[in-house]
């Protein structure tokens, strides 16, 4: 499998709407209520689409479950990072982490080995998206943060090899997210915070709604490249998501855009290049 051009485009773009949504959340008053409520919309979404499509093969479904249970402490560690700390350090800090993971992981579990300027490549995007979360921050933000990052790892392999064993990653991709709705529904009323919900979606259910599209949206482009190229190289392309983080949170939510910054998006545009973009 190689990254080509139209795949590389669609998961740039898939980046712009991860960084977009996560924007609408942390721009939100209760951080778990905008992130639960996010994962149940989409959800909603899904399950509006996804009878009209293939069902997967049944080898994926074992991979959907655990994915969508697995998304509950996504959800969980996202609120909490977005709860202490500000957009522009926990989001890099999160997405940073997780495809170094999945490029060591992925060359053992799928034997998708990089070349040197592949791995090379890796390395300066990751590091690139790290050098933006420099600095001092609450101790409960980074905690959060680099436990999401393990998170984030572990779904990223689960689902793809979930959409390569589905033989119709959108289709797995709209499950997935039926799923992970119906879970995270069910886990916030275990939790006794069904009826708080409930008043979150009367008066705020464009917020979510709109959010759950956009995570579809972004979520399923990158399943879908996950079957065109190496599981990593998807990973980490994904990732420069942070960049637009980065830029819209400026605009938005008046965070400010520094000199170190700056100079992280020319690591990670280096880092792209090495890519063979």
């Amino acid at each position: 499998m190689e990254l080509t051009w139209p795949v590389a485009l669609a998961v740039l773009g898939a980046a712009l709407l991860h960084a977009s949504w996560n924007v609408l959340l942390k721009s939100g008053d209760d951080k778990e209520h905008e992130s639960m409520g996010v994962g149940i919309a989409s959800g909603l979404v899904a399950l509006a689409v996804a009878p009209f499509l293939p069902v997967p093969a049944s080898e994926s479904w074992p991979w959907l479950v655990g994915s969508a249970v697995v998304h509950i402490l996504y959800f969980l560690f996202l609120a909490g990072a977005y709860r202490w700390g500000d957009l522009s350090y926990t989001y890099p800090v999160m997405r940073g982490g997780g495809p170094m993971i999945v490029a060591a992981v992925g060359a053992l579990v799928f034997n998708e080995r990089l070349a040197p300027a592949q791995t090379l490549g890796v390395l300066l995007v990751c590091a690139g998206i790290l050098a933006f979360a420099a600095g001092r921050h609450d101790p409960r933000a980074t905690a959060f943060a680099i436990a999401n990052a393990v998170v984030i790892a572990a779904y990223t392999l689960i689902d793809g090899y979930g959409a390569r064993a589905s033989g119709a990653p959108v289709s797995y991709a709209l499950w997935f997210f039926a799923a992970n709705g119906i879970v995270l529904a069910l886990y916030t009323v275990a939790r006794g915070r069904g009826r708080p919900m409930a008043v979150y979606f009367r008066t705020k259910w464009p917020r979510a709604l709109v959010g759950g599209t956009l995570a579809i949206g972004a979520y399923g482009i990158a399943l879908w490249a996950m079957t065109r190229a190496p599981i990593a190289l998807v990973a980490v392309l994904r990732e420069t998501s942070v960049i637009f983080a980065a830029l819209l949170s400026a605009v938005f939510l008046r965070e400010k855009m520094t000199r170190r910054r700056l100079v992280a998006t020319g690591a990670v545009m280096v880092g792209l290049v090495a890519l063979r973009l």
